[in-house]
């Protein structure tokens, strides 16, 4: 199939709406929990499965012969060009406690390179977007990530693990980041996060532990509102690290977070 990164991105776009508006519209009262991941605390509900069935049959009925890479049904078409990246609640946690910051993820990669996403926060009724090379928007509106913004001066989002060691760690790790920062913002979501620095909601953003499908779209966002997004010592973002901000900003705090050694479990 030809290879139209709009007709992608509105494909995207279309898909997240429409799981997003299912998981608003059909959340039950008593939201049960089917499974967990990494620790009894990171938890599965039925309808993160419920989301990814409904976006991976939507994406493959219009395109099937792309991959899938999803967070809860693992992968599939390996050989593609066309790869679809997707969580279908990132913040499951949120979601749970029916607190607002939770997000619908899709990015699409294209040999390799991510080139569109859509970070939907349903309970916000904000659709972010992004093509490669032709910025990133919020309801019509052009954004950009804060500039000039020296570390002292810098609202700084972060996550946390579930695990107890990689908790230990992470909060050592914040009693230093802490002082040299004006706050700390905890809010629970890595897609959401990222799309609060595209829109320069906050100045930005750590976190170890972060997937691919948390960060895919929302980091295509925040670099094309500005930011730059990586991991330490020059590598890609990944588990081991998460980082993105402005470029001048960024470079502060990876120097104040390398030699925390943050990347370690205790």
């Amino acid at each position: 199939m030809t290879v139209n990164t709009g007709e992608l991105l509105e494909l995207a776009v279309s898909v997240a709406r429409e799981a997003g508006r299912m998981l608003l519209d059909s959340r039950p009262a008593r939201l049960e929990v089917v499974g967990t991941k990494s620790s009894p605390t990171d938890v599965v509900t039925e309808m993160d499965r419920a989301a990814e069935r409904l976006i991976r049959s939507r994406i493959l009925a219009a395109r099937p012969g792309d991959a899938f890479l999803g967070e809860e049904g693992g992968a599939s078409g390996e050989g593609a060009r066309v790869r679809w990246i997707v969580d279908p609640i990132d913040g499951t946690v949120n979601y749970l406690y029916a607190l607002p910051a939770w997000a619908v993820s899709i990015a699409v990669e294209v040999d390799g390179e991510i080139v569109a996403g859509v970070v939907d926060i349903p309970p916000l009724g904000e659709v972010f977007t992004a093509a490669k090379g032709e910025g990133a928007y919020l309801a019509g509106r052009r954004l950009r990530c804060t500039t000039e913004v020296p570390l002292d001066r810098a609202l700084v989002a972060t996550g946390f693990g579930y695990e107890r060691g990689r908790r230990v760690v992470q909060a050592e790790v914040l009693t230093h980041v802490i002082p040299r920062v004006r706050d700390i913002r905890r809010g629970g979501s890595c897609a959401v996060d990222l799309c609060s620095v595209a829109s320069g909601r906050v100045d930005g953003y750590f976190e170890r532990g972060a997937q691919v499908w948390d960060f895919a779209a929302g980091g295509l966002i925040a670099g094309e509102a500005g930011a730059v997004i990586g991991g330490l010592h020059g590598r890609p973002a990944g588990p081991d690290m998460t980082l993105c901000a402005s470029p001048g900003l960024f470079k502060e705090l990876h120097d104040l977070l390398v030699p925390l050694d943050p990347e370690r479990d205790a």
